[in-house]
């Protein structure tokens, strides 16, 4: 088992980030003892209850270089500075910084596995695996699966510690539609929007005017704009306009 010692101080006070590195770093002899789909499964339970730093501890990649583990402990393992109000909505944490990045990568021969923690006090996380004979991709929020059935990315991002958002598989029959190489299959894709709070998800289907291929969707105010491409987004011109919060009652 490869160990970095510089992160013992906190594993010594976190019983969780003790059990996912050993849990991730001997991984060949879990999947051999249990299976590889036990093993797995116990993996995103484990990555559902981590810390940003039990993630850096156990050796995983993050937002930084998601190839190699942390090399900056002496800042990461800090405890995370409190955000002011001006710092909201909140962004995820890039490294070296107090706290550890906001987001972790780990992969293995036939899977792999990615983290995203909702900012701030790293309230909510997204636990996304994608099992690569299948090309599969299954997401956990806050340990709860989410988008069941559904042609996921195996990435997502946060907005303002509260709403997951994911790509996923776009329309067959919209116009534009085609197919090719990618996690998803096809060219026009479609947006899982996850409200963390409500525990609560929606998926945004585009319609035959709506091009989607590089959908952008920003939390301004009370709503959600959703943009069809990054240019659409720096020209402000949305293609639909959500209310973010639940209607009353």
């Amino acid at each position: 088992m490869v160990r970095d010692e510089a992160w013992d101080g906190w594993l010594r006070r976190s019983p969780s980030g003790t059990e996912l590195l050993v849990w991730w770093q001997e991984a060949r002899d879990g999947m051999r003892r249990v299976g590889r789909d036990a093993y797995r499964e116990r993996l995103v339970a484990l990555l559902s209850a981590a810390s940003p730093r039990d993630c850096a501890a156990a050796g995983f990649g993050c937002t930084r270089r998601s190839d190699r583990a942390c090399r900056e402990p002496s800042v990461c393992r800090l405890d995370p500075a409190v955000p002011s109000a001006e710092e909201v909505p909140l962004r995820e944490r890039e490294g070296p910084v107090r706290g550890a990045c906001g987001g972790f990568h780990g992969l293995w021969a036939d899977f792999e596995v990615h983290v995203r923690f909702s900012g701030g006090d790293d309230r909510h996380r997204a636990v996304f695996r994608r099992d690569t004979a299948a090309s599969a991709v299954r997401l956990w929020v806050d340990g709860v699966p989410v988008g069941s059935g559904a042609d996921l990315d195996s990435y997502g991002y946060w907005l303002g510690g509260r709403f997951l958002v994911v790509w996923a598989e776009g329309p067959e029959d919209h116009p534009r539609q085609s197919y090719g190489p990618g996690t998803l299959v096809t060219r026009i894709v479609s947006v899982l929007i996850h409200d963390a709070a409500h525990g609560s998800a929606r998926t945004l289907v585009p319609g035959p005017h709506e091009t989607w291929t590089d959908p952008q969707v920003v939390l301004a105010g009370e709503t959600l704009r959703v943009y069809a491409t990054r240019e659409a987004q720096a020209a402000d011109v949305p293609d639909r306009i959500l209310p973010a919060w639940p209607a009353p009652g």
